[in-house]
């Protein structure tokens, strides 16, 4: 099997969402939303995060193909996360992302 070959099978399985952070800058927000994808088996493929004045925002794209969680409890998981941390944050399908942010 080549190099292609195994990107492209990758590429095929992977189930991309991006998820959005935005609120009050602080230590840890980062962190937090490491620990609950790593502890649901969700691959973190992509961050941008910014801070503008004391203010965070971030957009990360996860890949939930392989995880031990539904999305349901990823999104209990990511809501409590927010009440503690007074932040909003969402999670949503790529192409419903897309179909959104699209100009």
């Amino acid at each position: 099997m080549t190099v292609s070959k195994i990107r492209t099978d990758a590429a095929e399985a992977a189930q991309i969402c991006i998820v959005t952070v935005t609120g009050a800058d602080r230590v840890g927000i980062i962190a937090k939303l490491a620990t609950i994808m790593a502890g649901a088996n969700i691959n973190i493929v992509d961050v941008n995060q910014k801070i503008m004045e004391s203010y965070f925002v971030m957009t990360m794209a996860v890949d939930i193909a392989k995880a031990s969680a539904d999305m349901a409890k990823i999104r209990k998981l990511l809501d409590k996360a927010a009440r503690e941390m007074s932040l909003n944050i969402t999670i949503q399908n790529e192409n419903i992302f897309k179909a959104m942010h699209r100009i």
